[in-house]
């Protein structure tokens, strides 16, 4: 390409001619600030090449492309979009339609990608390229038999027309649509019978609107017809599997990974869903296969090193991980997993150096939390707290994260006063951050001020009245912390409605039946949550239940076991202590 100075003094120089040389159209997609290309023109020739044709333009159309490229090597892309859609309406000129279609791509220019199809479906009516963009362009404007028409004269040229890659873009239609496009499917089918790719594409759609047995029944025929059609023995596999037909699913998939070794997709279906059963060597195997083949292929080699974690192998595991960081592919991920690995090998310093290497994304928190811990462990609270600072103050569009992870810091060593003071100077920035709120109500209530926490958690609500945790959280400080027992169990009523199956709910509950002296359906409650959460605290109140219930020694069953989790918990401890010290019997 030439670079924009030499193409406007060539340009220039032409303005009082016919115009400057064609734009030639290229098979990939060029960046949006790559120059226009131009030649020599006239009848000058390049040495050793075939003639070129050259177009004519005006010199309007001309000025447009020029300022438009002047406009890109700005950085105004926006002013390059706008001139090229302008110079296409008015040159009609294939080559600057394509160029100006590839720019609205890459600017994700839905409304000038729609136009410039437009513009060149009506100079070349069959151009499979103009008529791809316009199915696409008419699913996003929820066009779905516009779309299918597009598609239709696709198929009619004897040509591939992505019927799949539409159906997959159904996942992002309403159910309605979903369904709409369906039936178009459907129709389109009839008129076009025993066209693989169409009858695949309604398997998906059948198992994006949540029919994966008909969606099975569809691909049978199919899979006998053409037996090796690939992705439909994809999608049997999982259609499969999310039927409950788990061993089937892995038969099927162990048989055709066989069949077809080559296809990477197929491969890391069958690894995942080996990793889902607990089948882990297996998985291992399956994905140290993958990598063999594809060694370039970043995903399956953390696949590859996260499994062989699972497995304890280590070495392996971080022999893997380097390599991705080394590479400099998912960096974040390694970073994360190889602080991990030296973190549980007990090489503090290493594991903070990996754990401060991750720069963003999912594992940034989770791995400053750790450093954080680490560093605290080693008697540098200050440094960690300084640091967890110094980042809030140069990332202020992050800032309640970082509050939220200095709170945490200071729970964990018991620093409860300073932690309420904490998250007190977060809600003065940040008084709509419910997490916030909620941590610094516990701690009101750890620190024996419930009119504070009530006070917290009440926001909290009327904020988010379906909060089941703030609600379970309030009705359970009422509990134990004053007699309103009837406002307490409202609370919690609402709570289990909103999570009935939620053990630390049913534990709330129980234990308000029981201060209330309903001692038969307490222990409903009381032994749900247990058998769901054998948790200490749930022990307890589960314990003293049964205690008063008369069954006493089913009660020192269910404090043993507790204890034998957590030998010291206080509620456990003193609930034990009180009833079998005081002759409360």
């Amino acid at each position: 390409m030439y670079k924009s100075a030499p193409l406007l003094v060539t340009c220039l120089l032409s303005l009082s001619l016919a115009g400057c040389a064609s734009i030639t159209g290229s098979g990939h997609s060029p960046d949006v600030d790559e120059t226009i290309t131009s030649t020599q023109k006239g009848s000058q020739k390049i040495s050793n090449e075939p003639p070129v044709e050259y177009a004519d333009f005006e010199p309007e159309i001309l000025y447009l492309l020029l300022t438009a490229e002047i406009a890109a090597q700005r950085g105004r892309y926006d002013v390059t979009l706008v001139n090229y859609i302008k110079a296409a309406q008015q040159s009609r000129d294939t080559k600057v339609i394509e160029r100006a279609m590839r720019i609205a791509q890459s600017l994700n220019g839905d409304n000038a990608q729609k136009q410039l199809a437009e513009l060149w479906l009506e100079i070349d009516p069959s151009n499979l390229y103009a008529l791809r963009i316009s199915a696409i362009q008419a699913v996003k404007r929820n066009e779905l038999e516009a779309a299918l028409g597009y598609m239709e004269q696709i198929l009619n040229q004897g040509e591939d027309a992505d019927f799949d890659s539409l159906a997959a873009m159904a996942g992002n239609l309403p159910p309605e649509q979903r369904q709409e496009l369906l039936t178009l499917y459907n129709e389109m089918a009839y008129r076009h019978p025993g066209v693989p790719e169409l009858e695949y594409s309604i398997a998906l759609l059948l198992k994006i609107v949540g029919n994966p047995q008909a969606a099975l029944s569809r691909l049978e025929p199919l899979l006998k017809e053409t037996p090796n059609f690939q992705p439909a023995i994809i999608l049997k596999g999982d259609l499969l599997y999310q039927s409950d037909r788990e061993n089937e699913a892995l038969e099927h998939l162990m048989i055709n990974t066989r069949r077809f070794p080559a296809n990477r997709q197929m491969g890391t279906l069958y690894g995942r869903m080996l990793i889902s059963e607990g089948e882990l060597q297996a998985a291992q195997d399956e994905f140290n296969r993958l990598v063999q083949r594809y060694p370039d292929t970043p995903g399956l080699r953390l696949s590859h090193a996260l499994v062989a974690l699972e497995n304890g192998q280590l070495d392996l595991a971080k022999e893997e991980l380097s390599k991705l960081a080394e590479q400099g592919h998912h960096t974040n991920e390694a970073n994360y997993y190889l602080g991990r690995i030296e973190d549980e090998a007990g090489n503090t310093e290493q594991a903070i150096g990996y754990y401060q290497s991750v720069e963003d994304g999912n594992y940034y928190f989770p791995s400053l939390a750790r450093a954080s811990a680490l560093l605290t462990a080693e008697g540098k609270l200050d440094k960690a707290l300084d640091d967890i600072r110094s980042m809030r103050s140069a990332n202020p569009k992050q800032a309640e994260n970082y509050w939220l992870l200095e709170v945490n810091l200071l729970l964990d060593q018991k620093l409860q006063q300073e932690a309420v003071e904490a998250a007190t100077g977060a809600l003065v920035d940040h008084p709509s951050n419910l997490q916030i709120r909620y941590a610094r109500a516990m701690l009101f209530d750890a620190l024996q001020q419930p009119e504070k926490a009530e006070a917290d958690l009440k926001q909290i609500i009327d904020s988010d009245p379906k909060n089941a945790v703030a609600l379970n959280a309030l009705g359970y400080i009422l509990t134990t912390r004053t007699n309103r027992l009837s406002e307490a169990r409202g609370y919690i009523e609402q709570a289990l409605a909103l999570d009935p199956e939620n053990p630390a709910i049913l534990d709330s509950m129980g234990w308000v039946l029981f201060q209330q002296g309903q001692i038969k359906p307490a222990l409903d409650y009381l032994s749900s949550a247990w058998a769901a959460f054998p948790d200490p605290e749930v022990a307890a109140h589960y314990g003293e239940a049964l205690w008063f219930s008369g069954a006493e020694e089913q009660a020192q069953i269910i404090w043993k076991e507790a204890l034998e989790q957590d030998a010291d918990h206080e509620v456990l401890r003193e609930t034990i202590e009180r009833l079998t010290n005081t002759g409360e019997q």
